[in-house]
């Protein structure tokens, strides 16, 4: 018996090029009970994480499929040809591709689906007969946040008990709090509905006050790929102008974001749009980051009272608050302390809890 994942095909396996859905299902991975049995399908990569897990394919043209349908279709052809008598799939953010794996497997399979955005706003499950049909060919639906988990539950009465909340988890690799520099970093894709320029107009109302403190931007418009667009430019421009003290940096894989994470003081997350879960907070908060956020979405489940929750955010809100806590450094410690201790999305604990799922339907008549 397997456990198959399906990544999404825009999902770089790689451990220099993972986002946040890779990450995710590497870290469950990790701490696994069945790691042996799990097999992890997505587009071909050549620096793999877990080489001993993951199939990666070679996506060829077929101008009849899209490159997910595509990706499903060869896992579907690969599982059908080893004639095992019982499956578990794992399909991750792509609610569409449900109806032809279910046709597509041969022998019985237990299908699951994770989301990790909004489903309203996804192909598939946009419309509640749309989430029905998921319903009816899914054992479990994962969502990341309580958040996505109303969202998907507009207008269902049904089988509510498979949709369950299984956040995304992260790995502490501190045993102890690190010490912390006098640093602010904004950390995301640079897009407007990030807020990313909320978080470059608030640093411009405070850097001349506070010129022992380093400002920092760390991401890029599309993850794992370092090509700037003319909003990213002019983000990148306005930022820097300010002096050398501002820095914005590329795309960087999970250890160098690690290491900055480790050494910043304070994080913004600044999101004009629904977080879906908000990973950048909760890997903050793994690093004793003290945490001013939005209060957009799944954000609010995150941080909770162990940080600064801002709403109806703009850039004069997000300046008053880190004024407050720059001046302020026991009200600053106070919020670090309270991320580091609160912490809560441990990955060796969310990936027991859904190996406890998983057990539930290996056993299932």
């Amino acid at each position: 018996m397997f456990i198959n994942i399906l990544l999404p095909y825009k999902e770089k396996f790689s451990i220099n090029k993972a986002s946040s859905v890779s990450l995710t299902v590497a870290n469950n991975l990790e701490f696994s009970k069945y790691k042996k049995q799990i097999r992890i399908f997505g587009h071909n990569v050549e620096d793999p994480m877990y080489k001993n897990n993951f199939i990666g394919i070679h996506n060829s043209w077929n101008f009849l499929k899209s490159k997910n349908e595509n990706l499903s279709y060869k896992m579907c052809e690969f599982i059908n040809k080893e004639n095992q008598k019982f499956q578990i799939i794992e399909i991750h953010n792509r609610p569409y591709l449900v109806n032809s794996i279910y046709l597509n497997l041969k022998n019985k399979k237990r299908l699951s689906l994770f989301l990790h955005n909004d489903p309203i706003e996804m192909k598939g499950s946009k419309t509640i007969e749309d989430r029905r049909n998921l319903l009816s060919k899914l054992e479990r639906i994962y969502c990341v946040s309580e958040f996505i988990k109303k969202r998907f539950l507009i207008g269902i009465t049904d089988h509510l008990n498979k949709v369950v909340v299984l956040h995304n988890g992260v790995v502490r690799r501190q045993k102890t709090m690190p010490k912390k520099q006098k640093q602010i970093i904004y950390v995301g894709r640079i897009v407007k509905e990030k807020g990313v320029d909320l978080f470059v107009d608030a640093i411009k109302e405070i850097y001349e006050d506070f010129k022992d403190w380093n400002f920092k931007i760390i991401g890029s418009p599309k993850l794992g790929i370092n090509k700037l667009d003319n909003f990213s430019l002019k983000i990148k421009k306005d930022f820097e102008s300010l002096g050398e003290r501002a820095k914005m940096i590329g795309f960087i894989n999970s250890k160098k974001l690690n290491k900055i994470m480790s050494d910043a003081s304070v994080i913004v997350i600044p999101s004009v749009w629904n977080e879906p879960f908000g990973l950048v907070a909760a890997e903050a908060m793994s690093n004793g980051i003290a945490v001013i956020s939005s209060s957009s979405g799944g954000l609010p489940e995150i941080v909770q009272d162990n940080g600064i929750l801002i709403n109806n955010i703009n850039s004069k809100k997000i300046a008053k608050q880190l004024k407050k806590i720059i001046l302020d450094t026991s009200f600053l410690k106070e919020l670090q302390k309270k991320s580091w201790k609160n912490f809560s999305f441990d990955s060796k604990t969310i990936s027991s809890k859904l190996d406890d799922h998983r057990q539930e339907l290996f056993l299932k008549d």
